[in-house]
């Protein structure tokens, strides 16, 4: 606890001291030292829409939560859900499932993604809920030059996919209009099992009940189709004035998930995004930003096309919805070798579900599963940036939160939380080098799934009373340029405190899960390295690899284990390319895990092999205009799982021990795109 005091009094006084002078410059996301920039997801990633596989690839820190052939989760330092902020151009998106089917990254396509950030730890004080690390996404924008591309991709599994964007205007309005159509059939594993086929497969194992199997006439099915529409105006109102309007829509149908016991009917969803921004207003304003956005997704997940809809005479569904809505008011000015941003941040999450019997409500004690929940937050925030000397600098914020989260369930009480956080961060600068030291506390509240979510069968699964998590972690890394070599090194220590865990020991007298949220205090810390090595002018290497630990300091109520859950073992990258002339590219990379062995046996985890994908790529650009790109993932061929079993979701299973089924990844993948820009 003196840790957690220390830690506490020390952002206090230090932004007392240095409160008074003020300066803002424009932040450079290339340089920001503990914040990983990922640019190529647009361009080179083009096997599919889902931002899942591609993070997963390209970053050693993230892993995957696979949950089917597309709209897959994330894992960052070893926190998932709302333990990482999720961001699109500012904008908060929700997810309606409970059951993670629709994640906020799988709200965005990576073709229409510019690039992202990955702010690793406490250190963004900008955004509501950010504990762990904030990953931030930015969509492309439109130019003033006409230009645009199409995309024809075809793979493996009988995938296929058509894009455009087109982007032109003038000197004062911009636009841009994309879209894209997509579907696959489903994929098989390194075994040769498509969906049906791995479920048959934990069938035959005792892993999941023959209920679950999907019925014979949709056994053919595609794993999904996917459709999206993104539009966006750009408008110069005066010199230093400008005005953004932007507007996303996905529409997914019958997306399959065969390790949970529904499939999604449909997942839509639509983002409304305006900001507008003026420079230069005066001495006190350098630069002031006002954004406001709403965003709805509507999620029914049915057991319609599975074996117990036919044995039982009828199917489940479960409707939910979301919306997100926010604004966001923040003034940049500089005052001396100061740079103060000052700002205001309001956000209003509405979450509302309810269970079906062949398209008719539950009897209303058991109809609601989330019973019209809000969740609002007012917070006041503060950064200032000092310029020490040449190549020192201190970074400093502070935000205070206060949030209330209210159900239309009268036997459900409501919850009121406030918290003042805020972080210390060192960046020192010699030459190309670049050194850093930070110290930080963060928070996020319980969701209304943690708090209220009440199963098909009436059992309240969600523990009313539960702490918000609050973060206390250091951070400290580096990153060297040599003449043909870049390194970069990170590494934390975070102390959780009211860590949000699922005990899968907490059941009512009919053996269901009851109240079944808890807080504990933990600890995670681990490391990261990356960089590239250029061996010759047309041949480079980049390398990554992550570790991550995480420890509950105590058991659960009623368990033994102090294993966190979801914290993956090492992971690596490791890429190889190749400019064989200006027009054409060669890559290949190493995606690889060791085993899964520091796992929450007692909440459903269990021990997982050590895996190492190869993947190859190559791409020719032709008439300037044409780039084909030719590739094959998992070379080998081989069969393995990346996702663990943690029962804060809902998977097959039979009980017991391990009795849960695991979601195989893909085998080996042939693609080709064909992308015409003009």
């Amino acid at each position: 606890m003196n840790v957690k005091k220390a830690v506490y009094l020390s952002l206090v006084c230090t932004l007392s001291l240095y409160a008074g002078d003020a300066e803002l410059g424009t932040i450079n996301v290339d340089t920001t030292v503990d914040t990983e920039v990922i640019k190529d997801v647009h361009g080179e990633d083009i096997k599919s829409a889902d931002l899942a596989e591609a993070l997963f690839k390209q970053s050693p820190s993230v892993s995957i939560v696979r949950r089917s052939g597309i709209a897959n989760d994330i894992i960052v330092r070893g926190q998932k859900k709302d333990n990482i902020l999720v961001t699109i151009d500012g904008a908060k998106v929700f997810g309606a499932c409970p059951n993670r089917m629709d994640p906020p990254v799988s709200h965005v396509l990576t073709n229409n993604i510019d690039y992202i950030q990955i702010e690793e730890g406490p250190y963004d004080i900008e955004d509501f809920g950010a504990l762990s690390a904030a990953v931030k996404i930015h969509t492309i924008k439109p130019s003033k030059e006409l230009k645009g591309d199409i995309n024809l991709g075809l793979g493996s599994f009988g995938y296929q996919k058509g894009a455009f964007s087109v982007s032109g205007g003038t000197d004062s309005v911009k636009f841009l209009l994309s879209g894209s159509t997509e579907k696959s059939d489903q994929y098989e594993d390194g075994d040769g099992n498509d969906f049906v086929g791995q479920i048959a497969r934990n069938i035959a194992e005792g892993k999941a009940p023959a209920s679950a199997q999907y019925q014979p006439q949709y056994q053919d099915m595609d794993a999904y189709t996917k459709k999206t529409l993104m539009g966006k105006i750009f408008w110069d109102i005066a010199d230093n004035h400008e005005l953004r309007l932007s507007y996303t829509a996905n529409r997914s149908d019958d997306v399959l998930y065969p390790s949970s016991k529904m499939d999604a009917i449909y997942d839509d969803s639509d983002i409304y995004n305006l900001q507008y921004i003026a420079k230069d207003l005066g001495k006190y304003s350098k630069k002031l930003e006002l954004q406001t956005y709403y965003s709805t997704v509507e999620h029914p997940m049915s057991t319609k096309y599975r074996m117990t809809a036919k044995s039982k005479g009828f199917e489940v569904t479960h409707k939910l919805d979301t919306t997100g809505q926010g604004a966001k008011l923040k003034n940049s000015f500089d005052i001396g070798n100061h740079t103060l941003t000052a700002g205001f941040d309001y956000s209003l999450r509405n979450w509302d579900g309810g269970y079906y019997k062949n398209g008719k409500p539950f009897p209303e004690a058991k109809f609601h599963s989330i019973y019209d929940v809000d969740t609002e937050n007012y917070a006041l925030f503060l950064k200032d940036k000092v310029a020490l000397k040449q190549n020192l600098e201190l970074e400093l914020g502070m935000r205070y939160d206060d949030t209330s989260i209210t159900s239309k369930n009268p036997n459900q009480q409501d919850n009121d939380y406030t918290e003042l956080n805020g972080y210390v961060l060192t960046t020192y600068r010699q030459n190309d080098d670049k050194y850093y030291i930070g110290i930080g506390r963060s928070s996020r509240v319980p969701d209304a799934k943690e708090l209220y979510w009440i199963g098909s069968m009436g059992n309240v699964i969600g523990t009313p009373d539960l702490d918000d998590t609050v973060n206390y972690e250091l951070d400290a890394g580096l990153e060297k340029q040599f003449e043909n070599f870049t390194f970069k090194a990170k590494a934390f220590y975070s102390m959780l405190d009211n860590f949000i865990a699922y005990n899968a020991s907490k059941k009512n007298k009919m053996g269901m899960a009851q109240n079944a949220y808890e807080n504990v205090d933990a600890k995670v810390y681990g490391a990261e390295i990356s960089g590239s090595y250029f061996a010759l002018d047309n041949l480079y290497f980049d390398y990554g690899a992550a570790y991550q630990r995480g420890k509950k300091d105590d058991p659960l109520t009623g368990e033994t284990g102090t294993n966190m859950p979801e914290v993956p073992p090492l992971k690596f990258n490791l890429a190889a390319n190749y400019n064989y002339d200006d027009s054409t590219m060669l890559k290949a990379e190493v995606v690889g895990s060791d085993r899964w062995t520091k796992y929450d046996a007692e909440n459903g985890e269990q021990e997982l092999a050590g895996y190492t994908v190869v993947n190859l790529k190559a791409s020719k650009t032709f008439r300037k205009n044409f780039e084909l790109t030719v590739g094959v993932d998992n070379v080998f061929d081989k069969t393995y799982a990346v996702s663990n079993t943690y029962k804060d979701l809902i998977l097959l299973t039979t009980g017991g021990d391990n009795n849960v089924m695991l979601m195989n990844e893909p085998g080996r993948y042939f693609y080709t795109n064909l992308r015409y820009s003009f």
